[in-house]
């Protein structure tokens, strides 16, 4: 993910407590997803579909602090 921002990830996830936190959250959601949809854990796509956005919403948070943290730098 922001391949261009790899750096600044690694930066951002020791210095700012927010980033560190929506960062690991989209991590857990990747996993839990990867987990559903190849039937480790059990669920149906409405609650696959639900965390999938969730994720979303999270890596558009992510990349609107790294796009700020970029410009200040």
């Amino acid at each position: 993910m922001f391949p261009e921002y790899r750096d600044l990830i690694s930066r951002l996830k020791t210095e700012d407590a927010h980033f560190s936190r929506l960062f690991e959250r989209h991590n857990e959601l990747d996993h839990e997803i990867r987990n559903m949809e190849s039937g480790v854990s059990p669920a149906d796509s409405f609650a696959i579909e639900t965390l999938k956005k969730e994720k979303l919403l999270l890596k558009d948070k992510l990349y609107v602090v790294l796009k700020k943290a970029h410009e200040a730098a």
